[in-house]
């Protein structure tokens, strides 16, 4: 078996880790979980009006005349959530038209695909216009180390109480001094 034109073997583009870190990386830079929630909604929008359905020998079938809709709505919805993905600069009008297109399905398409595509287009839409990007100026070693400080530097401030005739502090609780 040839594998290359110059007889080399291909070499695997990276380790399971590398791969799952650059995925993390991805997945950090823009709204994720904002795109998989609405790519999630149209799923359900555009399967059950043309879903024929048996159950127990009766055909049950949801295909009423909001097919169109339906088809227009879910399509658009994976749109969107492709577009929260790889363009997510466009996260709040993706967000917006998300919300709004999932409310409208609610009465065009069965209910929204049955509360399924209801439920997963309202968090889809509301995780887009709330997320905000990572900040691009602080490398993430840096902050790290940043909160490694913070963390080890925090000390717990002691009470003090003073008197009227000196301005001195005195501590309160000091057990060294008999209180």
């Amino acid at each position: 078996m040839i594998t290359s034109y110059f007889r080399r073997h291909p070499r695997p583009r990276g380790t399971a880790a590398s791969v799952r870190y650059r995925f993390r990386t991805w997945r950090g830079e823009r709204p994720f979980w904002a795109g998989l929630f609405t790519l999630l909604a149209g799923l359900p929008i555009l399967y059950w009006p043309y879903a024929h359905l048996d159950l127990g020998g009766i055909p049950l079938a949801l295909s009423t005349t909001s097919g169109a809709g339906s088809l227009i709505i879910g399509t658009l919805l994976i749109t969107l959530g492709l577009t929260l993905w790889y363009r997510g600069h466009l996260r709040m009008f993706a967000g917006i038209a998300t919300l709004l297109l999932t409310l409208v399905s609610f009465p065009v398409a069965n209910f929204g695909g049955l509360f399924l595509g209801l439920a997963c287009g309202l968090l889809g839409g509301a995780l887009a216009c709330s997320w905000i990007p990572p900040d691009t100026t602080e490398s993430p070693a840096a902050h790290t180390q940043q909160t490694a400080t913070t963390t080890a530097t925090t000390t717990v401030p002691t009470a003090t109480a003073t008197t009227n005739s000196t301005s001195e502090a005195v501590p309160t609780g000091d057990s060294r001094r008999g209180n």
